[in-house]
C-alpha cells in the first residue's frame, strides 16, 4: 500500500513541475544545484548509476535506487520507461521517500530531506513581502 503512495507522488510531483525526468534534464538541474533527491531505477544501467553518483557527488543533493524498475516509474508519471529522475522539492521529496518500502533502508535519507525541507520552510517564512 504505501509503494503506491510513493508512486502516486510522483505523479503529483510530475503535474506540479517539481521533478525532472531523463538524464538531460537531471544533469542540468543537478548542475544548477537545485536537485533536491535524485532517484535511480532498480533496472538502472551502471552507466547512468556512475553519471547520476558524479553529478552529485561533493555536493548536498542526495541520490537512491528506489524499489521500482524503469517501466513502474515511467507508467507513475504517464512517460515511457524513466531510468532517472529528480525532484527539486525537498518536502515533496522527503514525502515520497517516506512512503518506500522497507523503511527502515531509506531512514537515514528521510531525515537528511526532512531537514532540508524544514530549513526552506523557515527561510520562506522569514522573507520579506
Amino acid at each position: 500500500m504505501e509503494q503506491n503512495k510513493a508512486l502516486g507522488l510522483l505523479s503529483i510531483a510530475r503535474k506540479g513541475r517539481k521533478i525532472e525526468l531523463g538524464e538531460e534534464p537531471v544533469t542540468a538541474l543537478t548542475r544548477l544545484g537545485k536537485a533536491r533527491l535524485v532517484i535511480l531505477a532498480s533496472d538502472a544501467g551502471e552507466s547512468t548509476k556512475q553519471k547520476a553518483r558524479r553529478l552529485v557527488a561533493g555536493t548536498k543533493q542526495q541520490l537512491t535506487v528506489v524499489p521500482f524498475d524503469k517501466l513502474t516509474l515511467g507508467s507513475a508519471m504517464g512517460y515511457s520507461p524513466v531510468s532517472v529522475a529528480a525532484f527539486s522539492d525537498a518536502s515533496l521529496a522527503a514525502a515520497f521517500v517516506k512512503n518506500l518500502e522497507p523503511a527502515e533502508a531509506y531512514a537515514e535519507l528521510l531525515q537528511t530531506l526532512e531537514a532540508r525541507a524544514e530549513r526552506f520552510r523557515k527561510r520562506a517564512g522569514t522573507k520579506k513581502k
